[in-house]
């Protein structure tokens, strides 16, 4: 473990926790704002800071190199090193990092940093790597044993200025702070602005050289710093420049009046010195390098490309003008061969935005976009829930570096004076949707939206039927998969190097944020327009990816096609009745109590059951239960895996205290929750889909969740019972059978498997008959049942402990049965194989219609990360199959309803179910249809078999 970079993990997860909207490398707007730096000036980069800026900011990719080692973080140090080379042309350059051993600073206070966890886990074998980058880059590396990275930064600071010379910091580490003068300032590359004198003060209340006396009176709770109880950062900064100095200040101590703060004074003045000297920078270090050894000059090409070769980093190599001449790394930096694409556009910072609210000027830009033949849109509403949303503004771009914006629904508030604060004329709601009506529902011109669905939606509120359209979220998520976030401030920031404006910065944040109505024109016009010229870039650099990958098919005939599919879902909801939820409610209070009073009966005292760590302490501590295990913490451990093999065990108590968690979270989640979810205009939940949320193309739902209400529990099937029809209808419940073991038995090529699906033989009696030798006729209801978790276990990459926890039996046995199951059906065992070797050459498996599945932990050093991509390569391409056939059956049932003139609406999506509301007097030819359409919507050697149940409710119908 790096001590020092360990220190910065915890200061930068504490400032960075939004690490996408962090920026991996300078902006183009940042860089026009940087000035010349002049010859005699020393860059200093905090690379402890850059490690792990880059971490949080990459965390979500799991990244792995070609060798299966992660480096994630490594790409993204990479990335912000090589823009910081382009933009800041720094004539001395050096990369200063904490050293990995303790220093000077334990010698003075052994309890110095002393709550830090190790760092995570994937960031642990990316360290050497860091030095590794900056000496392929041809930057000094920079550390010393019994120093912090801000020691060695003081140190060279001091003496560039006894040379003359000028210092830049780039950092923020507010430790570095206390070093700013005439001389030196820091560089924040995330946002592209100075820290000075004047920044520093107004962030400690003191002047830069006073701020050592306010740490050390404040304290630092992440860096166990002691400082004075009560005392914080404003109170000390008022005291030192009352008192002028900290020993001035410990010493007349007993004229404060406060009589807290006095005492506190007094009693921990030696703890104040002591964390003085903790927080004060050594500036005397024999440093390793002399300043004119940190003369900056360019790459050496001959050993900057092997290494970006060797670790896979595809856009940065493509910048250079090089090739990866290497193994696809996964998911690799996914800029592919269109990163070059940008270079081509005019920089950010050179657009024409402009305000649209006249008719004139929007009927030039409608004559534009016939023009053009494309049109980026992007709509700003009051609210990111379409059915409450407010249109508030329309943005366009009908080509890249232009935008504009064009304020329908603003509200322009008074000032104190009676006048309007912004008199900006607006144009009306009605002759804005009548004039762009045509050319947004016009075949011979493309709208491109940035997540396309939710602006759809509300141009269709307003009768707009946008059409056709390019999605650039879409296009990102069928081209990367789940590498990555494809919101549009990442992405921008990776492939064009512009973090956009952020939505706080004109709406304000927390409890001060406002909806976007209120926030003034001139704002909203720098901040929307940029949004639709972003969104085009977006698409410049895309789109030609589609053709270049081969992954047309899925995003022409899948992705794109099910953006009003899902968004007319959206809007229609599903009525779910308040009361029936209210009573539910009642009903789980009860019994919640009930198991209560059982609960603390049994364990003989009051406790909170809601506490694990009470829990733990009953079970372990009173009780003396066997099977317990600690967590980091030292707290005893009371997840859902341990109550569950305690309750194996007999241990009635711990059935009931599962029982309490299952009920509570079902009361809170849903019966509670779901009647405030309710929108009160339509009677209905409207609930969201996200089309990016997953590795194998699966609909992930959200606000709120109705993929996950529990159907194997009488609580949760009772949920159901609240959702609904109109009256006069009915709901139609159709779902695949068993889609995922027919796709295993076509994708594996199991002939027996094929033969029995395509004969309607009961899959599980056959198989335990093969597995156990015994003729179909005498397989018992018990051999079935195991058949039966082998078949779906198989295909999840079940291991033998895992199918013995389900079937309650030796681990030894179970492997057993995988065993007999493999040798019986072949097949699978080598399709398993295959797709692991699939995955570990190309770093992703694909589905049968070509969507390509990450699997970015696969040739990992670590077991456990290696074992999990293994099963991930096994199950994806059959998750990700059935996840594409219902796609395809959910964008062709509407055009086949609306061919029988029914007039069905198709609610919900679960997994392998639909839900319709359907009139009463339609349901058996709609039924039909429905059924045909989902089984015979691809052509497969297994018959498709979709299964269909209809009633009041979803209970009913399921």
């Amino acid at each position: 473990m790096e001590c020092g970079l360990l220190c910065q993990y915890w200061d930068l997860r504490l400032v960075d926790a939004n690490a996408n909207a962090l920026m991996l490398g300078m902006s183009q707007t940042a860089a026009a704002k940087m000035e010349t730096s002049n010859e005699n000036e020393i860059f200093l980069v905090d690379g402890s800071g850059y490690i792990f800026r880059a971490y949080f900011a990459m965390a979500k990719a799991n990244m792995t190199n070609p060798e299966g080692t992660p480096v994630g973080a490594v790409y993204g140090f990479t990335n912000m090193l090589h823009k910081l080379l382009t933009d800041l042309d720094a004539p001395y350059l050096a990369v200063i990092f904490d050293h990995k051993t303790k220093n000077f600073r334990y010698d003075i206070y052994d309890q110095y940093k002393a709550n830090r966890d190790e760092p995570p886990e994937d960031l642990i074998p990316q360290f050497p790597m860091f030095r590794e980058t900056c000496d392929a880059f041809g930057i000094p590396a920079i550390d010393m044993e019994g120093y912090e990275a801000d020691d060695l930064i003081a140190t060279y600071a001091k003496i560039a200025k006894a040379q003359g010379k000028k210092v830049t910091i780039v950092g923020t580490d507010k430790d570095l702070m206390q070093l700013v003068n005439d001389d030196v300032r820091m560089y924040d590359p995330m946002k592209g602005v100075y820290i000075t004198e004047k920044e520093v003060e107004a962030k400690f209340g003191v002047s830069p050289d006073k701020v050592v006396d306010v740490q050390a009176l404040a304290g630092d709770s992440v860096d166990n710093i002691p400082g004075v109880p009560g005392i914080g950062v404003k109170t000390a900064a008022q005291l030192i420049n009352e008192f002028g100095d900290l020993d001035t200040l410990l010493d007349r101590a007993e004229e404060i009046k406060q009589n807290k703060r006095r005492e506190s004074l007094i009693e921990y003045a030696d703890a104040a010195r002591m964390s003085r000297q903790l927080v004060k920078l050594a500036d005397d270090v024999e440093v390793p390098f002399r300043l004119e050894e940190l003369k900056a000059h360019d790459p050496d090409t001959s050993k900057l490309v092997p290494y970006l070769q060797k670790q896979g980093f595809k856009s940065l190599l493509s910048r250079l003008g090089q090739t990866a001449d290497v193994q696809s790394a996964a998911p690799q930096d996914n800029a592919g061969s269109s990163s070059n694409d940008n270079e081509s556009l005019p920089p950010v910072a050179e657009n024409t935005y402009a305000l649209i609210n006249d008719m004139d000027t929007l009927q030039a830009w409608i004559t534009k976009a016939y023009e053009t033949g494309v049109l980026a849109v992007d709509t700003e509403t009051t609210s990111l829930t379409p059915a409450k949303a407010n249109l508030v503004g329309i943005c366009l771009s009908y080509r890249v570096g232009v935008g504009g914006y064009i304020p329908i629904g603003h509200v322009q508030e008074m000032d104190l004076l009676g006048e309007n604060s912004d008199d900006t004329p607006q144009l009306k709601l009605d002759d804005v949707i009548k004039a762009l009506k045509p050319v947004l529902e016009d075949d011979s011109v493309l709208k491109i939206a940035h997540n396309a669905k939710y602006d759809w939606q509300i141009l269709k509120k307003h009768g707009i039927d946008m059409a056709p359209i390019d999605d650039t979220m879409l296009i990102s998520y069928t081209l990367d998969g789940h590498t990555h976030g494809h919101g549009m401030d990442a992405l921008s920031t990776e492939y064009i190097g512009h973090t956009p404006i952020k939505y706080e910065e004109v709406a304000g944040k927390g409890k001060n944020q406002v909806t976007f109505d209120k926030v003034t024109i001139p704002d909203a016009l720098t901040y929307a327009a940029e949004d639709a010229d972003i969104t085009r870039r977006l698409h410049h650099i895309f789109k030609p990816r589609l053709a270049q990958e081969h992954m047309c098919t899925v995003y022409e005939d899948i992705e794109r096609p099910l953006v009003p599919v899902i968004g007319q879902m959206e809007l229609h909801g599903i009525k779910v009745d308040p009361a029936i939820l209210k009573q539910m409610s009642n009903d789980f209070a009860k019994k919640l109590a009930e198991l209560e009073t059982t609960i603390h009966k049994e364990a003989g005292t009051q406790f909170n059951i809601a506490s694990p760590k009470q829990i733990g302490e009953i079970l372990f501590d009173q009780m003396g239960l066997e099977g317990g295990k600690k967590t980091k913490t030292g707290q005893w451990s009371t997840d859902v895996e341990v109550l569950e093999m305690l309750a194996a065990q007999g241990h009635e108590f711990v059935q009931n205290i599962l029982e309490w968690r299952g009920l509570a979270k079902l009361k809170s989640t849903y019966t509670d929750a779901l009647q405030e979810e309710i929108n009160p205009a339509t009677g209905r939940v409207h609930t969201s889909y996200h089309m990016t949320g997953t590795s194998t193309g699966r609909l992930a739902s959200s606000d709120p969740n109705l993929q996950n209400i529990p159907i194997r529990t009488e609580a949760g099937r009772k949920i159901r019972e609240a959702f609904i029809a109109e009256d006069g209808h009915v709901l139609l419940a159709v779902d695949y059978s068993q889609v995922e073991l027919r796709l295993a038995a076509e994708m594996a090529g199991v002939e027996a498997l094929k033969k029995a699906f395509a004969d309607g033989v009961d899959i599980h009696a056959l198989t335990a008959a093969r597995v156990f030798g015994v003729p179909e006729s005498e397989v018992t209801p018990d051999l079935r049942r195991q058949a039966k978790a082998v078949n779906f276990g198989i295909i999840y990459g079940i291991s033998g402990w895992g199918l013995a926890k389900q079937l309650g039996c030796d681990p030894k046995e179970a492997n057993d049965f995988i065993k007999r199951y493999l040798t019986t059906f072949s097949e699978i065992q080598t399709y398993m194989e295959d797709k692991k070797e699939e995955a570990r050459k190309f770093g992703y498996v694909k589905t049968l219609y070509g969507r390509k599945c990450y699997t970015p932990y696969i040739n990992a050093k670590i077991p456990a990360q290696r074992s999990g991509a293994e099963r991930a390569a096994i199950n994806a391409p059959l998750q990700g199959t059935a996840a594409d056939i219902m796609k395809r059956a959910m964008i062709k049932i509407p055009r086949v309803l609306a061919e029988k003139n029914l007039s069905a609406k198709m609610l919900l999506q679960v997994h392998d179910e639909l839900i319709f509301e359907v009139p009463e007097k339609e349901l058996e030819e709609t039924s039909a249809v429905v059924k045909e359409t989902m089984e015979t919507v691809s052509k497969l050697s297994v018959p498709l078999i979709a299964e269909a149940g209809s009633g009041h409710s979803w209970a009913e119908a399921h």
